[in-house]
């Protein structure tokens, strides 16, 4: 079985985000063929085309993570029903200039934790139209939209609801599957 090399992209700049402990919860629950990296957007600065002729050395560096990952995994949360501006700002990088799109055939995949009764979902569906824009096929089934709780996720990564740790273990096997399935069809 081959090895994948997944990008982690966390929608939250916070140190201590809910998110970011899922995402470390989701790593330790992966297959074992999948590698995972993060690739931080804290650092950029606010995207403008003023900045299309001469990239700032962080932005490259953000697209370059982006292009040596077989595939990137978006954990985010949802700010006033879409995703967080810093996120936003990331993809706006990512994908520009025009012809210079890092997401282009990039395989993605979506998941999300919220304290909120709806968690991410109508996050999730803004990012994905996002991606769509972006020309980057997306992974979608399962939908994974988590409800947090404060003791759902400690801090060492381990999930605390039995249910829950079984579905996110079949979300990472999807997409562990999702990622084999593009990279053969590449």
């Amino acid at each position: 079985m081959a090895n994948y090399k997944v990008g982690i992209i966390i929608g939250s700049l916070g140190n201590a985000s809910i998110n970011r402990k899922l995402a470390g919860a989701l790593v330790k629950l992966a297959p074992p063929n999948l590698d995972f990296v993060e690739i931080p957007i804290r650092d950029l600065p606010l995207y403008s085309y003023d900045y299309d002729a001469d990239f700032p050395a962080v932005a490259l560096a953000f697209k370059q993570a982006i292009k040596d990952v077989d595939a990137v995994l978006f954990v985010t949360p949802e700010y006033n029903r879409s995703i967080p501006g810093g996120l936003k700002n990331a993809i706006d990088w990512a994908s520009r200039p025009a012809g210079t799109n890092s997401f282009t055939h990039k395989p993605s995949a979506i998941i999300g934790t919220s304290p909120g009764a709806i968690s991410t979902a109508l996050a999730q569906q803004h990012l994905r139209s996002i991606l769509a824009a972006c020309d980057s096929p997306q992974m979608m089934a399962p939908e994974a939209y988590v409800h947090f709780t404060k003791e759902l996720i400690s801090d060492a990564g381990e999930i605390a609801i039995p249910a829950t740790e079984d579905f996110l273990r079949r979300f990472m096997a999807a997409l562990a599957s999702f990622v084999t399935r593009m990279a053969s069809s590449a």
